[in-house]
């Protein structure tokens, strides 16, 4: 095995991996429809889509996602944060409620709560998937519990069939944070479908991006209403323009975030199946290794959108530090990140209470010490690019005891 080029031998990668995002001819034709039409912004309540290039691409782009994300009504909004927001107030969840969400997530997980007076109740995740624990569900409900807000994180399903057994049981909605989930399935109902709500994010690294936005996508009419009303400063389809029916943000859309979504959600397919396929074949590669578990796939997320390539890497099986392992990686020209520092209960945000989720949530705490993520434009290279980082994975395991040392 050739010499580490951490240690100045030649890296197994010298070629940048695919750029994101991905744009080209028809990201430029649907921008310059909105430039050259003059309505940058367009008003949207309650109106249906009309055709043409001269309708407005929001209103397009909502009805498009919703549909390819098997739902009837969809709200676009300026982020994801946002979007979750409005959802669990369209659902309405009030101040002094709880709401269940996991500790291994993006901060908005459980600062959207927070930002509408709610309070976040931490529920531990399954080591093996990064998710939402059905099996500790139960124990996180309390008296005041009004949402419980699975993550399909990484672009893989969660258990959608346990946790809504248990929420049905409850009678708590479950809302959706499909933000790393675009194109995902759970047993091939896509992912936004299920709960009684979703939010997605399209914010610079997500699998379809117009720099920022979110939308949130239902197949209840009155949830959508609602939603709706709160995107427009609680305006109500029909009303006057300076009537206002419920307190609301101003968290619209324009026209050119539309135009680029528009087109993005047509490239979502094709980029999805070739995320699936390299997924697929690079955690064949990769699982052969000691020390590296890539993440379990269920039979029901096999519709996985790879928004994340995440892996286990437990350093007493590999033989040297996460970090000296990263640090390997790159010089192979093979960038990897640890994720997240900590669980969301130990950011500086929270008070002393909430260190009490340090023994109830344990495996979050095991993936942040544990956890190596790839970028989702990794997998939209070739086989040969899978095999390439599968190689430098190998070549710093048969190194490792001069790393070590």
């Amino acid at each position: 095995m050739s010499q580490l080029a951490l240690h100045g031998g030649q890296p197994i990668r010298t070629e940048p991996f695919p750029s994101w995002p991905v744009h080209g001819v028809r990201e430029e034709e649907l921008a310059l429809e909105v430039l050259r039409s003059g309505q940058w912004w367009r008003y949207t309540l309650g109106e249906a889509v009309d055709s043409g290039a001269s309708a407005s691409k929001v209103a397009e782009f909502q009805q498009r996602f919703a549909e390819a994300h098997g739902c009837k009504y969809g709200i676009a909004c300026v982020n994801g944060t946002a979007a979750l927001e409005i959802a669990l107030k369209a659902l309405g969840v009030q101040p002094g409620d709880d709401v269940i969400v996991p500790p291994y997530s993006f901060i908005a997980t459980a600062s959207a709560p927070m930002l509408i007076g709610a309070n976040p109740v931490f529920c531990d995740i399954e080591i093996d998937t990064l998710n939402l624990d059905p099996a500790k569900l139960e124990a996180a409900i309390t008296p005041r519990t009004r949402a419980i807000i699975p993550v399909h994180f990484a672009g893989l399903a969660a258990d959608m069939e346990a946790i809504l057994h248990v929420a049905n049981r409850h009678g708590i909605p479950v809302l959706e944070d499909a933000a790393h989930a675009h194109g995902g399935t759970w047993n091939g109902r896509p992912l936004g479908s299920i709960g009684a709500m979703a939010t997605f994010s399209f914010q610079a690294s997500k699998n379809m991006t117009a720099g920022e936005g979110g939308i949130v996508v239902t197949n209840d009419e009155d949830l959508a209403e609602i939603a709706e009303s709160l995107v427009w400063v609680g305006r109500k389809k029909g009303r006057p323009w300076y009537e206002h029916h419920r307190l609301g943000w101003n968290y619209r859309l324009t026209e050119f975030q539309a135009a680029m979504l528009l087109a993005q959600l047509e490239r979502l397919p094709e980029q999805t199946r070739t995320r699936q396929a390299n997924g697929a074949y690079l955690t064949a590669q990769l699982e052969r290794i000691p020390g590296i578990h890539p993440m379990a796939v269920p039979a029901f997320a096999a519709g996985h959108a790879w928004h994340i390539y995440c892996l286990r890497f437990v350093a007493s099986e590999f033989g040297i530090t996460r970090e000296k392992f990263l640090e390997a990686l790159a010089a192979e020209g093979v960038p990897g990140s640890s994720g997240y520092a900590h669980s969301l209960f130990n950011n500086p945000l929270f008070d002393e209470s909430y260190q009490r989720y340090n023994e109830l949530c344990p495996a979050s705490n095991q993936a942040c010490r544990e956890a190596v993520w790839f970028e989702h434009r990794y997998l939209l290279g070739s086989k040969a690019d899978m095999d390439s980082i599968a190689a430098a994975v190998s070549k710093i395991y048969h190194h490792r005891a001069e790393l070590a040392g």
